[in-house]
């Protein structure tokens, strides 16, 4: 999915009066086309945006409390969508979680719209934090809910720091996406993650040798 396809997720909650899906398209569009004009995020204002998508600033401010929130959710629909985990063990939900991340790596490298876009955001630190309290803490808790359920159902130690094992999932992949782009990201790299980290967190058999 390019960001040029951007459009608001189905069922995203409802703000203010009933939705325009035609109206928010044409929104999200203007934010689009305004970035790939080149416009930086510091000037990408809530006016702005309202001119090129041909619409009045209140009715942006009925769906989006400000350009933060609007520009968080434009990414957000560019990216793939959060995984919807088996549940069946650990395992197959840690994998669907990683391969959701090698995806957005994927998208993230193949759009130089996308790309430079979070090179910006992250420079921002209002739209910055709200991607990251809308997007990447929702993520992180998901996580944290897979990894308690395991320890509790005894498929990992009941010692292990949850909050490192959750870095020692997610670490090589975002070391992989973020910090090192020319690395590659093969099929199967999540359940090679995967599959290396739990071999230290399952429980020690207690037969002695």
């Amino acid at each position: 999915m390019s960001l040029a396809d951007s459009g608001p997720r189905p069922g995203t909650p409802a703000r203010g009066r009933p939705r325009s899906e035609a109206v928010e398209r044409a929104i999200v569009e203007g934010v689009v086309k305004l970035l790939e004009e080149g416009v930086p995020l510091a000037e990408l204002s809530i006016e702005r945006v309202a001119r090129t998508a041909g619409v009045g600033k209140a009715t942006i401010y009925r769906r989006w409390s400000g350009k933060e929130e609007l520009f968080v959710d434009v990414v957000r629909a560019a990216e793939p969508p959060d995984p919807v985990l088996p549940g069946t063990c650990l395992r197959d939900d840690l994998v669907a979680m990683l391969e959701s991340l090698r995806q957005r790596g994927l998208v993230s490298r193949s759009s130089a719209i996308l790309h430079n876009v979070y090179a910006q955001m992250k420079s921002s630190p209002r739209i910055w934090a709200a991607y990251h309290a809308g997007v990447i803490a929702p993520r992180r808790v998901q996580a944290m809910e897979v990894l308690r359920r395991a320890r509790d159902n005894g498929e990992i130690r009941p010692d292990v720091d949850l909050e490192l094992a959750n870095d020692m999932f997610v670490g090589p992949m975002l070391v992989r996406t973020i910090m090192r782009p020319d690395a590659e990201l093969p099929d199967g790299l999540a359940e090679e993650i995967v599959d290396t980290v739990l071999e230290g967190l399952r429980p020690v058999s207690s037969t002695a040798s």
